[in-house]
């Protein structure tokens, strides 16, 4: 069954400010990439769950939870382990680099409980997606035209890359977070996302032959761990949604 496209008014302001918190997020996270070590970026990017979960119990009176903070202190211990790295990076600026990747934080915090906690909540996950998408689109657009313009790619190899990170990496995993957030909530939507990194390092060992160190497999175990307590805590609250 096809899903509706069609939105209100007021649903179109509740996408306009949820694509700004999504394009803030890929922006900044583009900007930390580029000044300081990749694992340094990832590794504060992915204090995201706690700055979710905190938002919840302080400001949506989500019931506080001793096993879901426990579960977002050692998922974060996990993600800073498999994303360690040396903070410098050649020709970067290291203070612009961490002050992106902190922006990072409460931008894609903010997408995901506005998408459980607006009007997004009632608008069909593929539709929502869609929309922010192509706002994000446009406003990367617009930003290309203020900067060094827009270079369409001509390689047909770089066409593959691109539509690797658009097609599986980006339109499947968005749509899949969207039904996650409303179906489980977004504290466990947000400690499920640690399992990014856990998931770069699987595909970095199997595919481009990375080095496997006792740091990735603690950080492995304990982000496993983590997810294994939530869904405990879930199934014995009742909370998690068919």
């Amino acid at each position: 069954m096809g899903e509706r496209f069609r939105i209100t008014g007021k649903d179109w302001q509740t996408v306009f400010i949820l694509s700004l918190f999504r394009a803030t997020t890929s922006f900044s996270l583009v900007i930390a990439y580029q000044n300081i070590a990749s694992g340094v970026a990832s590794t504060i990017h992915f204090m995201y769950p706690l700055a979710v979960a905190l938002t919840m119990m302080l400001f949506f009176k989500e019931k506080k939870s001793f096993s879901i903070l426990f579960a977002v202190f050692i998922s974060l211990i996990g993600a800073a382990l498999l994303s360690s790295g040396e903070i410098d990076f050649k020709g970067g600026d290291t203070a612009t680099g961490l002050i992106a990747a902190a922006i990072s934080i409460f931008s894609y915090g903010g997408y995901i409980i506005g998408v459980r906690k607006s009007r997004a909540a009632s608008i069909p996950s593929t539709a929502l997606t869609c929309y922010v998408m192509g706002f994000g689109t446009l406003f990367y657009i617009i930003g290309g035209c203020l900067t060094d313009g827009i270079r369409p790619a001509t390689d047909g190899h770089a066409w593959l890359n691109i539509l690797g990170l658009a097609i599986p990496a980006t339109a499947v995993s968005n749509i899949s977070l969207v039904k996650a957030i409303k179906h489980v909530g977004p504290t466990l939507t947000s400690i499920f996302g640690a399992l990014e990194p856990l998931t770069a390092i699987v595909i970095g060992c199997c595919v481009f032959k990375e080095s496997f160190t006792w740091s990735s497999a603690i950080g492995i175990a304990l982000i496993v761990t983590a997810v294994t307590v939530v869904i405990l805590h879930e199934n014995g609250t009742g909370k998690v949604r068919k």
